[in-house]
């Protein structure tokens, strides 16, 4: 059979051919999934569009689906990785960015960042992989080349100093920025740029890679909800012709949509929150209505945490999740 299958066995018969195709599917585009019961348990053949996804499947030897540990091998027969289905891949024709062309640490930290159980040994091996086979710094220079050709590092910077919400879009032009927070001169930016271009990248990075992941796919699921407000960010760069959020509902900094605004010669923005923080759409520190719990919050030097006046209660805590530096704070 072709280099681009994978056999998988010992599937729970309780997990659907749903489960099994959004499983496989961090690696690469399917083209066909067959499969068969098998006594108490089910097999799968999983064909991908590209070899490269099946040679990043077969990471997912022993790896947990559902209530059973699926082994995965190669249809023709070897598990050897010796990289030429990298090299034989034909050029780019489009500027997304596809799965079977990031790096295998990153993949694997996306399958961490949605609750799946992927052993150390299985990062380790990816990380190996993407090393031997120089996967990362083709991935940089495609970043780059679509930087150059989209001049994403610019919006992104251009967003960040007005609201901060680069890791809170998900098209083409936003979805560089979560790979590369191309505004590198931000902490985060920096920590991501540093997960792509160090050479002596360790497991626990792709824990911690998982966990940004997570909290990015956090505020995703909520639309990019403004907290408990019915504010909205989108990708429309303060331009109202090019926002996609009702009327009134926006919370990109200086959009015609929006009651968000820049205060000049600040990183500050007002809104009509009448200094409630759950219905306030500026970022954490940013907002500069009078008593406004978020306008408390200010930004650790060198990281991307924020410390405010909840004395360590995350019931009053206004920093995002996952950046509060209080003491005793859970957040």
């Amino acid at each position: 059979m072709s280099a681009s299958t994978v056999h998988v066995k010992n599937i729970s018969s309780q997990t659907s051919e749903k489960e099994v195709k959004d499983f496989f599917s961090f690696c690469g585009k399917i083209t066909n999934i067959d499969i068969t019961s098998s006594g108490e348990t089910q097999n799968a053949t999983v064909t991908f569009e590209k070899e490269t996804a099946a040679k990043t499947a077969l990471l997912l030897d022993n790896t947990q689906l559902g209530s059973t540990q699926v082994q995965v091998t190669s249809a023709t027969g070897s598990n050897d990785d010796d990289g030429s289905h990298f090299t034989s891949q034909p050029e780019r024709d489009t500027d997304e960015i596809t799965q079977e062309e990031k790096p295998r640490s990153r993949i694997v930290a996306e399958y961490l960042a949605h609750g799946y159980v992927i052993g150390d040994q299985a990062i380790q091996r990816a990380i190996d992989l993407d090393q031997k086979h120089g996967v990362s710094n083709r991935f940089v220079s495609t970043i780059q080349g679509l930087n150059q050709k989209y001049h994403v590092e610019d919006k992104a910077k251009s967003v960040d100093q007005s609201y901060g919400v680069t890791q809170k879009t998900n098209s083409l032009w936003s979805g560089l920025n979560s790979y590369y927070e191309l505004a590198a001169g931000t902490p985060t930016g920096q920590k991501l740029v540093n997960f792509y271009t160090q050479t002596s990248r360790q497991v626990q990075d792709i824990h911690a890679e998982a966990r940004r992941l997570a909290d990015l796919k956090k505020d995703e699921s909520g639309a990019a909800s403004g907290s408990s407000s019915e504010k909205t960010t989108c990708k429309c760069f303060s331009s109202s012709d090019s926002c996609t959020c009702k009327s009134g509902n926006c919370a990109c900094a200086d959009c015609g949509k929006s009651d968000v605004k820049k205060v000049p010669g600040t990183d500050k923005t007002t809104c009509n929150c009448h200094a409630d923080a759950d219905n306030c759409p500026c970022a954490p520190g940013a907002c500069a209505c009078a008593s406004c719990p978020k306008s408390k919050t200010e930004k650790v030097p060198g990281t991307d945490k924020t410390t405010c006046n909840c004395g360590g209660n995350d019931k009053t805590c206004k920093c995002a999740e996952g950046q509060c530096a209080c003491s005793g704070c859970s957040k």
